[in-house]
C-alpha cells in the first residue's frame, strides 16, 4: 500500500471515546437557539446554567462554566510538575515574606 499506512494511535488522557450528538436547530427570536435536551445532558447543564460561547473561525464552541474550569484546570496542571502543589508553595512564599517584613 503505497502512499498510505495506518497507524494506531493512543487515545489522549480524559478523551471522550463517544461518538458526537449531532443536530439541527434553528435561530428564532432575538438569535435564540435551542440545545437539545441529550446535548443539555452531556454538558451538564440545565435551566440557568452559565455557558461559555467560544467562537473560532466559524465555528461556535458551546460549554458550561465548570467545563471551563476544568480545561483550565488542564492546561494549568501541564505545566506544573508531578508531586508540586502550587497551593503550597504559595503558602511557603508568603511565610518568606512575611518573616522578611517581620525582621526589617
Amino acid at each position: 500500500m503505497d502512499g498510505f499506512r495506518e497507524e494506531a494511535q493512543p487515545f489522549a488522557e480524559g478523551a471522550d471515546c463517544r461518538p458526537p450528538l449531532k443536530s439541527t436547530t434553528v435561530i428564532g427570536r432575538d438569535g435564540r437557539i435551542v440545545i437539545p435536551a441529550a446535548m443539555r445532558k452531556v454538558m451538564g447543564a440545565a435551566d440557568g446554567s452559565n455557558l461559555i460561547l467560544v467562537m473560532q473561525g466559524e465555528t461556535l464552541e458551546v460549554f458550561t462554566v465548570e467545563a471551563g474550569i476544568r480545561r483550565a484546570q488542564a492546561i494549568v496542571r501541564s505545566f506544573v510538575p508531578r508531586g508540586v502543589s502550587l497551593s503550597e508553595e504559595l503558602i511557603a512564599d508568603r511565610r518568606r515574606e512575611a518573616d522578611e517584613e517581620a525582621n526589617d
